[in-house]
């Protein structure tokens, strides 16, 4: 199983879980999986569509997805995932 590593804002649907052990063959399966696992996970993590959100970004093994084949990435049982909300806001 492929581990993903929960963001602290995220820790909250994981019952405080850092990361996770998921089964997945694509970072798409790896996502409902880890819905399965803990409702209300994907919701924040993808649109409406289904679409991982723009400010959500996803790596497998340090490589971002989007530099990849996005939400089709291939993840095998031995891979890293890490899903990283972007940052915003701050004083100028």
């Amino acid at each position: 199983m492929a581990t993903v590593f929960v963001p602290s804002s995220l820790r909250r649907y994981t019952a405080g879980q850092s990361k996770a052990e998921v089964r997945g063959s694509t970072v798409n399966e790896i996502i409902e999986d880890l819905e399965r696992q803990y409702p209300g996970v994907k919701s924040r993590l993808c649109d409406e569509a289904g679409q991982i959100k723009r400010y959500v970004n996803v790596f497998v093994n340090d490589e971002e997805i989007r530099a990849l084949q996005g939400a089709d990435t291939p993840v095998s049982e031995k891979d890293e995932v890490s899903i990283v909300p972007a940052m915003a806001g701050g004083r100028k």
